[in-house]
């Protein structure tokens, strides 16, 4: 496959994930398909990825996570702190990230935006839950 789009996202995460994180993965392809700005599809060989994108005035487009057909999910705050000066903003994401998944953000220990397993972050529908309001949130903020 050279590039990517929703069908073949969708086709190759069922075949290669099992199924209750081939639902995480789902909720947050259904997610972003609904919410986003843009979603963008990944043109790699090896596995496909999706990216939630969202449309400031201030900053242009920002991302702020990408999933992948492995069942892998890169929250992109480091991406973020590059290219947003309001430090209320990354700091209200990074606060948020931390009390969803009881892990530290800060610069000094998450100096690069990472792929964690959605299996070991995701252990219930509510989190996932969260995890969009999270996005929801920030997503406003970006927007003001």
């Amino acid at each position: 496959m050279a590039k990517w789009n929703k069908d073949t996202f969708l086709k190759n995460l069922k075949d290669s994930c099992m199924p209750h994180i081939t639902n995480i993965v789902i909720d947050l392809v259904r997610y972003t398909d609904e919410e986003a700005d843009s979603v963008s599809w990944g043109r790699g060989e090896g596995y496909g990825t999706m990216t939630f994108k969202c449309k400031s005035d201030d900053y242009g487009v920002i991302s702020l996570f990408h999933v992948t057909t492995g069942g892998q999910i890169k929250f992109l705050l480091n991406n973020m702190r590059h290219k947003i000066r309001k430090k209320e903003i990354l700091r209200d994401f990074q606060l948020k990230l931390e009390s969803n998944f009881m892990m530290d953000f800060n610069e000094d220990d998450y100096d690069a935006d990472i792929f964690y397993d959605v299996d070991s972050l995701f252990n219930t529908k509510s989190d996932v839950e969260k995890f969009i309001s999270t996005i929801n949130g920030i997503s406003a903020r970006l927007k003001q």
